[in-house]
């Protein structure tokens, strides 16, 4: 894939289920509101870190050592069409009516599709697994478009290349 260039536009962004009581509840969200692919997105960001630790010897300036320490993958989407549908992913039964103690809460995994159209077959996908919504926004300007804003939290992230 060496030399491939993609732009936003070359991407889809899909939502996908495990099964379980957190997978069929977001099931259920992405079927009504037909999330594939989700539409109407201007950015989306994944970051993953890792939260590396140099160990210092008495005497030394530079580290010696750096181990790996807790992986994060968290990221945000904005989204130009407001229909309840990210906010329902997040808020699970909650969206409708206040329950009276806990609920399930929507657990999904987002896929991240690029595709060069002068390079047909030649994919970069990004699966963002167990994904939770932490955050919404809502924005309502007065002379620009309305947007809405998700961050969210993952369990792990993978990436797969193919060319044709």
């Amino acid at each position: 894939m060496a030399g491939t260039v993609f732009r936003g536009s070359d991407g889809t962004i899909s939502v996908a289920v495990d099964s379980g009581p957190e997978g069929d509840k977001a099931k259920a969200i992405a079927d009504q509101y037909s999330l594939t692919p989700v539409g109407r997105c201007t950015g989306v960001t994944v970051r993953v870190t890792n939260d590396v630790k140099p160990f210092h010897e008495l005497g030394q300036r530079f580290a010696t050592e750096l181990r790996p320490g807790n992986m994060n993958v968290y990221g945000t989407i904005e989204r130009a069409h407001v229909n309840g549908a990210l906010l329902k992913l997040m808020l699970g039964d909650a969206a409708d009516n206040r329950p009276a103690g806990t609920f399930v809460s929507p657990a999904f995994n987002l896929s991240l599709r690029l595709e060069n159209p002068g390079m047909p077959g030649t994919t970069a996908t990004v699966t963002v697994a167990g994904v939770r919504i932490d955050e919404w926004n809502y924005s309502l300007p007065e002379d620009d478009y309305v947007m809405e804003k998700v961050s969210f939290r993952a369990l792990w992230v993978k990436v797969e290349d193919t060319t044709a």
